[in-house]
C-alpha cells in the first residue's frame, strides 16, 4: 500500500470498514489518504480514537480526489446512500461489502460499471477473515489488482465469476462465523453440564475448532477422510456422530444455510433498484 498511496474512501464506518481500516494502516497506508462518511456521531468518535481519522457526517468534495470507493452500508440505506454520494465518486473505482445488494443496482445507482462486490466475514477484525469478490465487465486487470491488495489485509480472498454465487458465499462464509459461534455456545454449554468451568469449557471449544481448522487447511484429505481418523467404531467419537446422525443435524444444516443463500436472494430484491 505506501509503494502506491491510493486514495480511498469509505461509505460507512462500522465493523467491517473499521477492519478494512486498520488493515491498510498496518500495511503503510496513511491515514491522510482515508476518507470516510459515517452519520452517526458516536462511531465517528469511536474512528476518531482509534485510527485518528476525522469521520464526515455526509459525503462532500474530497471524495472526488479518492481512487476507490469502499461502500460498507446496510443493505436498506445503500440507495439512499449512493444517492448522496454519486455526484463526487463519478470516476472512482467502487468496491461493496454489503451483503444482497447486486452489482447491477449499484451500477444503476452510481452510473458507472467500474464495481467489485464482496461478501467479506467478521473474522476480519483480527487479519483472520474469508472474502469472496465478483468484478463487473467494466472493472480493469489494474482495478482488480488495487482491490486484491486492500482486501489481503483483511485476509484471504477469492474471486467468483458468476455473481450469483455470492448468495452461496453469503451463505457459508458470510453468515459462516455466527454458525461457529452457535456450535461454540451448544460444546461450552456441554462442557459446563459435565462439570467443568466456563472458561475451561470454552477454551477448549475454542482451541478445538482453531485446531481443526488448521489441520484440515493444511492436509490434502477431504473433511470425511479427516473426520473418520478421529472415529474408531464403538469409541467416544462414534457415540457423538452417530447420536447427530440419528437426530439429523447434518441434513438440518445443510438446510439452515439453503435458507440463509434464500435470504441473500431476497435482499437483493427487496432493496435493489
Amino acid at each position: 500500500m505506501a509503494a502506491t498511496n491510493p486514495r480511498i474512501a469509505f461509505i460507512g464506518g462500522g465493523n467491517m470498514a473499521s477492519a478494512i481500516i486498520g488493515g491498510l494502516l498496518k500495511q503503510g497506508l496513511p491515514p491522510s489518504n482515508v476518507e470516510v462518511v459515517e452519520p452517526f456521531e458516536p462511531q465517528r468518535a469511536r474512528l476518531k480514537e482509534q485510527f485518528a481519522l476525522d469521520a464526515q457526517a455526509a459525503p462532500g468534495a474530497a471524495l472526488a480526489q479518492c481512487d476507490l470507493v469502499v461502500w460498507a452500508v446496510k443493505p436498506q440505506t445503500f440507495k439512499e446512500a449512493a444517492a448522496q454520494a454519486k455526484s463526487h465518486v463519478a470516476k472512482a473505482l467502487h468496491l461493496s461489502v454489503a451483503a444482497g445488494i447486486r452489482s447491477d443496482s449499484i451500477a444503476a445507482w452510481l452510473g458507472t460499471q467500474r464495481i467489485v462486490r464482496s461478501m467479506p466475514n467478521t473474522p476480519a477484525l483480527v487479519g483472520k477473515g474469508m472474502t469472496a469478490l465478483y468484478a463487473r465487465d467494466g472493472v480493469s486487470a489494474q482495478d482488480k489488482s488495487t482491490v486484491d491488495r486492500v482486501i489481503a489485509t483483511t485476509g484471504e480472498h477469492l474471486w467468483v465469476d458468476e455473481e450469483r454465487h455470492l448468495d452461496a458465499v453469503t451463505a457459508i462464509s458470510g453468515s459462516g462465523p455466527a454458525y461457529v459461534f452457535y456450535f461454540l455456545e451448544a460444546m461450552t454449554q456441554a462442557g459446563i453440564e459435565m462439570g467443568l468451568s466456563r472458561e475451561q469449557a470454552y477454551r477448549l471449544s475454542v482451541g478445538t475448532f482453531e485446531g481443526a481448522s488448521a489441520l484440515a487447511k493444511a492436509s490434502q484429505d477431504p473433511p470425511e477422510t479427516l473426520r473418520e481418523r478421529v472415529t474408531s467404531k464403538g469409541g467416544t467419537t462414534y457415540a457423538a456422530l452417530t447420536s447427530m446422525e440419528q437426530d439429523g443435524v447434518k441434513a438440518l444444516y445443510v438446510k439452515a444455510l439453503h435458507a440463509a443463500c434464500k435470504r441473500a436472494d431476497e435482499l437483493g430484491n427487496e432493496f435493489g433498484a
